[in-house]
């Protein structure tokens, strides 16, 4: 490993580490640590604990997996490969599959302009709107109906699933959001049509100079139009000039990858995303 990419994944290790402590607080187990949400809203995950003496073992794996039965969340551990190489063996021991998904970095020099990669102007959400908490509450419907059907293909699921799919939030989540946006450590993105509304969306998350693009996603009715790569772009441009100076992403697989590679992204590692295996009947 070069010198150059030891010093990016250092970089993330401090990021995945730091971005849910301003709305959860961080329990240890061994070579684990668990991030439980202070009050409603997503689950965060396990993962290595920073300055741990012994990388995870089985046993804290089966500790922490029984505390988020406990708590009613997913049975969710995540982490960089190439920080923590042993701990693949260890998750899939312990009875959890494991996603190895592209871990990908932007090129700066490489990110067009999103205007030249789909044919939907794209906006972001604006924290002093009366609409921001409807803004938010849109991407993760649009992410709720883009991830539920996998993949990149067209399909039938459109603006009406969307809107049925649409979960108000409550004004104490739509505070939190709006107070981390106002701070720059969110941003909401939306591709949107007069007609249809938001057809593809996505959001960022920073943490000090480093952000990382989640829950990019596009209505399977709007597929292969360049949006998901077109709403990416948008947002890795906004956070370069907010200042941010590492940008990444996740790939659900080498497929989605190739997406993100025309948004000027170029993979660096794996990103490891451990659950429990399903069960067949």
């Amino acid at each position: 490993m070069s010198l150059v990419h030891r010093e990016v994944f250092e970089r993330l290790e401090h990021f995945y580490d730091g971005v849910p402590r301003d709305v959860a607080h961080a329990e240890e187990y061994g070579g684990l640590v668990l991030f439980v949400r202070n009050g409603a809203g997503w689950p965060f995950y396990a993962r290595p604990r920073p300055g741990a003496s012994e990388p995870p073992n089985a046993a804290d794996v089966t500790t922490v997996r029984e505390r988020q039965r406990a708590l009613g969340v997913p049975e969710a551990l995540e982490w960089v490969h190439e920080n923590h190489p042993s701990l693949l063996q260890v998750a899939r021991s312990a009875g959890l599959a494991v996603l190895e998904a592209p871990l990908m970095v932007l090129d700066p020099a490489a990110l067009p302009s999103a205007g030249s990669l789909g044919d939907v102007p794209v906006r972001f959400a604006d924290p002093a709107s009366p609409d921001f908490g409807r803004d938010v509450a849109t991407q993760r419907a649009v992410a709720a109906i883009g991830f539920g059907v996998p993949g990149t293909a067209p399909g039938d699921a459109g603006p009406v699933a969307r809107d049925a799919a649409l979960v108000s939030l409550t004004p104490r989540r739509v505070d939190e959001e709006r107070t981390q946006a106002e701070a720059g450590t969110r941003v909401f993105a939306l591709a949107e049509t007069a007609d249809e509304g938001a057809v593809s969306a996505g959001m960022a998350m920073r943490v000090g100079d480093v952000a990382e693009i989640a829950g990019i996603a596009t209505l399977p009715t709007a597929r292969r139009r360049g949006l998901a790569a077109a709403v990416t772009a948008a947002l890795a441009r906004h956070l370069l000039d907010t200042g941010t100076e590492l940008v990444f992403l996740s790939a659900g697989n080498d497929d989605i990858a190739r997406i993100y590679l025309r948004a000027g992204f170029k993979r660096l590692g794996t990103a490891c995303i451990a659950e429990p295996t399903p069960v067949t009947t």
